[in-house]
């Protein structure tokens, strides 16, 4: 990791990315460090050695340096005696990579690993630009709240939980594959007719499990109303029940904006990012979050927000039933133009350009 190449040109703004633990930690950087690399500025990539960012980030060539990071448990666990000595040799890892990097601004997605980042950033005097999804902010990002010069919001209702003179509300910026996806092209992809309606059905890059399981047990009752394209993670592919109306997927990639153009309506999680897109293209979806027993509860609150809004429908995990999900979906397509009317009032900052303005205030 100290082995740091010196190849950046000095006379281009140099951004330095971090953040991780979750691909929703990843995907908005991405997609900045897309458009930041069309105006011909200079990135790179601060992570961890075997979280999720390693992969995604390497696949798109950006220089990639990994430094340590412990993890912030609310609850006794015997590696809290030993991840603050990890947190900081991760802020020693990424003092030297800052002083040797010497980028304009550090731009961070959150998660642990951007916890010794930003520290290292403001002990070096580099300006800390943070980006906030969820509504209400997890512990990695509030410890690092007070080392930035701005925090960017997703969510409107965020601004109560955070320093007024901080923030700034930009949106979260999304892959354009995303906002310029094509029905037809993700039918023709999934080799599905389009003569009935098609339920999506995804789970985020974490906890699909309970939504497997359910879809499953209700396969043949949806499939009699749609063709069911099933996102079910990895490793998650049943073989059995393959068949042309029901389409499994590990994962979908580039894809993805054309498959969610092709979805009449969607079972998702409540992850903050997964939000934002349905709410973008104003697609029908009911919310199953994850519990706070598998997160710090983000999800629910996420979800509870945007179902009073009347964005989103919602049932909790616990209370998952066949005869209560089936109905929930077919709901859904009963009430699809009245869903995407409301969605219709959320606010769709250009997130790419407002973010970048706010870089570029600090590039010399």
């Amino acid at each position: 990791m100290l082995n740091v190449p010196l190849g950046f040109d000095g006379m281009k703004p140099h951004i330095l990315f971090t953040g991780g633990g979750t691909a929703g930690h990843v995907t908005p950087n991405l997609a900045l460090i897309h458009a930041a690399r069309a105006r011909g500025w200079q990135v790179s990539y601060v992570g961890s050695a075997q979280g999720i960012e390693h992969e995604m980030v390497q696949a798109q060539q950006v220089p990639y340096f990994a430094v340590a990071s412990g993890k912030l448990r609310r609850y006794f666990d015997w590696q809290n005696f030993i991840d603050p000595f990890k947190l900081l040799l991760g802020v020693c890892q990424a003092f030297v990579l800052c002083l040797r990097l010497k980028p304009d601004v550090v731009f961070s997605k959150g998660g642990f690993v951007s916890v010794p980042v930003v520290v290292a950033a403001w002990l070096t005097r580099i300006p800390v630009i943070s980006h906030e999804s969820d509504v209400t902010p997890g512990l990695a990002n509030r410890l690092a709240y007070p080392f930035c010069r701005r925090i960017c919001l997703t969510f409107e209702v965020s601004r109560r939980h955070l320093p007024e003179a901080k923030v700034l509300l930009t949106g979260t910026p999304v892959r354009n594959t995303i906002t310029s996806g094509e029905a037809r092209r993700g039918r023709e992809a999934l080799g599905l007719n389009g003569v009935k309606p098609v339920l999506l059905v995804f789970g985020g890059s974490l906890g699909a499990g309970a939504i497997n399981r359910q879809v499953r047990a209700v396969l043949a009752e949806l499939l009699a109303t749609f063709d069911v394209v099933h996102v079910a993670g990895r490793g998650n592919i049943d073989p059995s029940l393959a068949q042309s109306d029901y389409v499994q997927r590990e994962f979908i990639g580039d894809e993805f904006g054309d498959v969610l153009a092709a979805a009449d309506v969607v079972v998702s999680r409540a992850g903050a990012n997964s939000l934002y897109e349905l709410f973008l293209l104003r697609k029908p979806h009911l919310l199953i979050p994850l519990g706070s027993g598998a997160s710090r509860g983000d999800q629910l609150v996420n979800a509870a927000t945007f179902e009073q809004a009347g964005y989103s429908r919602v049932i909790q995990e616990a209370a998952l039933t066949d005869a209560g999900f089936v109905s929930a979906v077919q709901d859904l397509l009963t009430d699809a133009e009245q869903l995407s009317e409301a969605m219709s009032s959320f606010p769709r900052p250009d997130s790419e350009r407002m973010i970048l303005a706010e870089i570029e205030q600090y590039c010399a």
